[in-house]
């Protein structure tokens, strides 16, 4: 059986990069970084990730808890465009990152109801579709070599793509962006979670256009959380949707007729994806097939390749884990940036 190149099962404590890859230090910066994954995924890859901005204030303290960042900005993205004051290795990145909020461009939800009207995320009011716009800002100011825009593939579907095609018009002023659609599960992450993933290289570096393929083995989510199992996790057996789980003929159905995001994963496929409402007792969400709950930490770390020794503090972890970019999705597609482009530079 052919080994992953990198495992989803680790610990922060076995340091950075991941075994067997070598540590190349290209430097890189994060918008947005919630938790860390995004910037887990570069350390595993071998990258110098040295921080990022992040405007919450319980995500900050976990991702300085957990990554001792170098270079961090506790604000909005907005402010930190305004700044003339950012040291000058943050205009001579390789990479830069960024996953703005996407919840205007999920497939579920009031998608067109929300474009240009202020919601609230995290306690505070933003316009989340123009938080593409206001990244794409901040690539144009800070003029990385590469670009990485990370996004729900809702993005690219509907009246959405007239998102997609503006933002590739405006970066494609300064870069050659190529957009690509992957999916988690064959990345060596035990999820079917696809991405859209906008990859820009700028225009003076002549190289071929990169290459994304992965096809590793998919792993299901039996294998990767039976372990973890006896630990339990929060009973749903109280609440409407504990009535709805017991609905579900499951294993023939995963989902619940009516409540479309309950769902009791197949055990030999890669689950289904992990949302912010399994963080809740009484939303539907991915729960456990087999016990009336939701999934616990280890689980759900498991299944988005989060360190299985990662401290949320006092957060509650099911959010954190579900709002990240799984480590080793970035991980791989950084490994092959680094491969493809900038080990030529």
């Amino acid at each position: 059986m052919r080994n992953h190149r990198f495992n989803y099962k680790w610990y922060l404590n076995d340091g950075f990069p991941a075994k067997g890859i070598n540590f190349h230090g290209k430097k890189a910066f994060g918008t947005f970084v919630c938790g860390g994954g995004s910037t887990m995924g570069y350390k595993l890859a071998g990258y110098n990730h040295i921080g990022g901005v992040e405007f919450t204030d319980h995500f900050t303290k976990i991702y300085k808890e957990n990554l001792d960042p170098e270079c961090f900005y506790k604000q909005d993205i907005n402010d930190f465009n305004k700044r003339n004051d950012l040291p000058d290795e943050l205009y001579n990145l390789d990479l830069l990152d960024g996953s703005p909020p996407c919840a205007g461009f999920s497939t579920v939800g009031a998608r067109e109801k929300s474009w240009g009207k202020e919601t609230s995320y995290e306690d505070k009011f933003i316009i989340k579709d123009d938080l593409v716009f206001t990244y794409c800002d901040t690539i144009l100011k800070l003029k990385p070599k590469v670009f990485i825009l990370e996004n729900v593939t809702g993005l690219i579907k509907g009246n959405a793509k007239s998102y997609a095609k503006r933002i590739i018009i405006r970066l494609s002023k300064k870069y050659n962006v190529q957009l690509f659609k992957l999916n988690a599960a064959s990345m060596g992450v035990p999820q079917m979670r696809e991405r859209v993933f906008f990859i820009g290289l700028k225009k003076d570096i002549k190289l071929p256009k990169l290459t994304l393929n992965f096809n590793e083995r998919t792993i299901g989510f039996e294998e990767a959380t039976r372990k973890f199992w006896d630990k339990g996790g929060m009973s749903i057996e109280k609440y409407a949707i504990g009535e709805n789980w017991d609905e579900i003929n499951y294993p023939n159905e995963l989902y619940h007729q009516k409540r479309f995001s309950l769902c009791r994963p197949a055990m030999n496929r890669p689950c289904n994806t992990l949302t912010k409402t399994m963080s809740s007792q009484s939303t539907a969400s991915v729960t456990h097939p087999l016990q009336k709950r939701k999934l616990n930490k280890w689980e759900a770390s498991a299944i988005q390749s989060y360190p299985l020794d990662y401290n949320f503090l006092d957060q509650n972890p099911l959010n954190c884990i579900a709002r990240s970019v799984p480590p080793v999705m970035m991980a791989q597609i950084a490994h092959k940036i680094y491969k493809q482009w900038l080990s030529k530079l």
